[in-house]
Order: C-alpha cells, then structure tokens, then sequence
C-alpha cells in the first residue's frame, strides 16, 4: 500500500489518554504502534475530546471528514453513562429518575447512530468500542454497583446495535476490561477515574485484535 493507513479516533477522554503518563501510552498512539508492528504504515490522528459525550461525536465526524481516513475507532459513553447516573440519583421520585436517566442513554444511542452513519457515507470503516463497565471505578460505593453495571449493560447492547445497523463492526471487550480493572487498581490512574498508562496499555490489547482485522480488511480492499 503505497500511502499511509488513516487512522483516527474520535470519542471521550478514554479515545484521548486522559490519565496516561506519555501521550505514546494513550490509546490511539497504542493502537497504530499494533498497526505498524504488523507492517501497515499508520497515519495517525487523535479527534477525541475530554468529557465529550455522544452528542459531541458530530463535531469530531465533521472535523474527520477532510482526513479521508480508512478506518475510524469510536470509544464513547463513560460520560453519558455518567450522566444518566446522575439522574438516577438525583430525580425527585423514582420513576421521574429512571425516565430521565433512560432519555439520556436513548439519545446518546442516537447521537452514536448518526456518527457512523456520517463516517460510513464518507467511505470510513469503524470500529465502535462500547461504553465501559463503570461499576468498577474504585469511588462507586459497593451498594450502587449493581445499579451501575445495569445502566452499562443496557448502554452497551444499544450501542453495539446502532453499530451494526450502520455497518460499523463492534469490539465487545466491555466484559472483559470490566474484569480486569476491577481486580486491579494499578489500571487506574491517580484520579481514580481514568485509565492509567498500564490501563491502556491493557484496553489496546483487548482492542488489538478487532482493529487489526478491521485494518488488514480495509488495507486488502484497497490494493484490489
């Protein structure tokens, strides 16, 4: 392949590196180092923005749109999670909560939808890492986990069909990092919230396989 493989990613502070200690231990700079070791000449670029939420993803397709990327990683919903955390919690009865909290997680299936809808019709492969489990940020109290890994649960199914539905593959390692950073403290950075550069270091591997067959497709696609 004689021009750079485009890479972008686009997203939350997850898709940033928000808590990595070198701007090469963030998650986009891990991904395309998979991508080089494995002979595809990278080009990356990082659109993602701390606290973004999904609504936020249509800004962050506009400014792709003049990379002609080939393939876009999507990690988005820590915050929407978060928000319709705080609805739950806060709304003046319980039925008001959980209508509020569902309204948030529907639009930001939405916003999710209309995002890679955008990048298809540009010609952009994508990939969509669902939103994570956030029952194991260590400052969730014990007691509100369970609610907590609901809301996830439900986020991440309606966010893998909305994928789907728009031709994006899905890399469903939403169970599996849950896992792993909930076991293991070091994954988290001294904010206790975001992943710290051995965290990422952990979500590139769990990614590496889907970005990789997704890229070598892409790159296969071009050269016929």
């Amino acid at each position: 392949m004689s021009e750079p493989f485009r890479l972008v990613v686009l997203g939350d502070s997850i898709a940033y590196g928000t808590g990595a200690t070198r701007v090469e231990d963030g998650l986009g700079p891990r991904l395309a180092q998979v991508l080089r070791s494995e002979g595809i000449d990278t080009d990356l670029t990082v659109l993602a923005v701390p606290g973004a939420v999904s609504r936020d993803l249509g800004a962050q397709v506009r400014r792709a749109a003049p990379l002609d990327a080939d393939l876009a990683v999507v990690v988005i919903g820590a915050n929407d999670l978060a928000r319709s955390a705080m609805a739950l919690l806060q709304g003046p009865v319980a039925s008001a909560r959980a209508t509020g909290g569902n309204e948030i997680l529907t639009a930001a299936t939405a916003a999710l939808g209309a995002a890679v809808s955008g990048l298809r019709a540009a010609g952009t492969d994508v990939v969509v890492v669902p939103a994570p489990d956030m029952s194991s940020v260590p400052f969730v109290p014990p007691a509100l986990r369970p609610v907590v890994r609901g809301a996830c649960a439900v986020l991440q199914q309606r966010q893998a069909e909305v994928a789907w539905a728009h031709g994006a593959t899905v890399a469903a390692v939403s169970a599996e990092l849950g896992g792993a950073f909930g076991s293991d403290p070091s994954l988290f950075s001294a904010d206790r919230f975001h992943p710290s550069s051995a965290g990422y270091a952990r979500i590139a591997a769990a990614l590496a396989p889907t970005v990789l067959t997704a890229a070598r497709d892409r790159r296969d696609r071009r050269a016929a």
